[in-house]
Formats: structure tokens, C-alpha cells, sequence
């Protein structure tokens, strides 16, 4: 008798979780055997109850699904991640498939897709929606000349802050150089923070410094630091 595919869910919104429940008990070679509400709790259900399939939404309170993807591919490989979201933009999209996930559908997809999806990802393959594929396809046809970022649980925006950061740069100049608020960036400097496991700015500096960033030459100045 072939073994059942344990899956998880890790979704913020319960209704949202209903209805996946309802969706995995219709088939009986999934077992659904957790569900999180956030990036926290994911993470420490993954490590007490390894399933084979993990549901991950991106946005949630706490760590946020890319981080979380990024921790569990780290600690458990074998435990894969299907991103099940609403967001389809290039920044969500490429950050999740650098930190691992091996399939990216959106909520809304057919339901015996994503039943497919779960048992095609458990066996090994890989999962993504129509227009996810699509969108891979165009952005890998485009020429490009950019070198492999490091961190892959940032976005694209957040790996600018960061390399600023890492110059020395504080949070109102980041703001003039990117041309968003500084609200905006405090919150980007929140995420990397998150993301990076760091307390204040300075761990982030050094982590970003050792990793190639900011080799611009600047010097992070005391009354900077710890900021977001």
C-alpha cells in the first residue's frame, strides 16, 4: 500500500485553511497533519512533524513565507514547499525559487491542479501554475548580465537597501537614493532584519559586508546604528 502524502499548511487566514482541509480530506492518499497560522509556527511544526508537502503562503504575520521557506529547505530539505498565494509579481515569484520552494500556484488554481500539484512535488517534481510558468519563461529569456545575489530570501529591493546599508548609508539617504519614503525603507529594513536573523544594523552590516556588499567605501556612523 503506498504510503499517504503528509502535508501542512501554513496560511494566516482560517477560511482560507477550511477550505483546504475540506479540499485534502477528498482525497485519500493526502493526510493533512498540521496547520499554521505563521511563519514561526511553521517553521516549528516542520520540525516536529516533517511532512512531505508544506502549503506555504507568502505573506504572514511574523516571518514571512519566503524566510520560513528558506529556514525549512535549510534544517529539512526533504520536506518540499509549494507556494500557494496571491501574489505573482517577479519579486515574489524569485524569491520564493531561491529559497527553494519546488512549486508556485496561486490561490484561485483549479483544485484537481492543486491536488495534482501536492502528489507531483511528493514525488519529486516540480509545480508551477500557467501564469507563474509564463512569467519564468519570460524573465530567463531575457539577456541578462547580473551576478547571483547572495541571500536569497530578499526581495530584489531589499538586497539594494541592504548593499546601502552596508555602505554606511542611513535610513533618510537610502530613502533619496531609492527615491521612496523613509517609512517605506524602515519597513524594508524591518524585513532584512527579519529575514537575516540580526538584532540591530550593525549585525546586518556585517553580514551584507561579508557576503560582498557595500564595497563602496563609507563607515556606519554609532548614531545609526541599531536603527530601522
Amino acid at each position: 500500500m503506498t504510503e499517504r502524502v503528509q502535508v501542512l499548511i501554513a496560511d494566516d487566514h482560517p477560511i482560507f485553511r477550511d477550505g483546504l482541509r475540506a479540499l485534502l480530506a477528498t482525497d485519500p492518499d493526502i493526510e493533512l497533519i498540521g496547520e499554521a497560522a505563521d511563519g514561526t509556527d511553521v517553521q516549528r511544526m516542520v520540525e516536529d512533524l516533517q511532512p512531505d508537502i508544506v502549503l506555504m503562503d507568502l505573506h504572514m504575520p511574523g516571518v514571512d513565507g519566503v524566510a520560513a521557506t528558506h529556514e525549512i529547505v535549510q534544517r529539512s530539505p526533504h520536506v518540499a514547499i509549494i507556494v500557494l498565494t496571491m501574489f505573482d509579481d517577479d519579486d515574489s515569484v524569485f524569491a520564493a525559487m531561491r529559497a527553494g520552494a519546488r512549486g508556485y500556484l496561486l490561490k484561485g488554481t483549479k483544485q484537481a491542479d492543486l491536488v495534482r500539484a501536492i502528489h507531483l512535488v511528493a514525488s519529486g517534481g516540480a509545480m508551477f501554475g500557467p501564469a507563474i510558468a509564463q512569467r519564468m519563461i519570460e524573465f530567463f529569456s531575457r539577456p541578462r548580465h547580473t551576478a547571483v545575489l547572495p541571500f536569497p530570501q530578499l526581495t530584489d529591493r531589499e538586497h539594494e537597501v541592504l548593499d546601502l546599508i552596508a555602505q554606511g548609508q542611513p535610513n533618510a539617504s537610502i530613502a533619496g537614493r531609492l527615491a521612496i519614503s523613509e517609512k517605506t525603507v524602515r519597513n524594508h529594513v524591518s524585513n532584512i532584519f527579519t529575514k537575516l536573523a540580526v538584532a540591530d544594523r550593525a549585525q546586518a552590516v556585517v553580514r551584507a559586508r561579508e557576503a560582498g556588499l557595500g564595497t563602496q567605501p563609507a563607515t556606519v556612523k554609532p548614531d545609526h546604528l541599531g536603527r530601522t
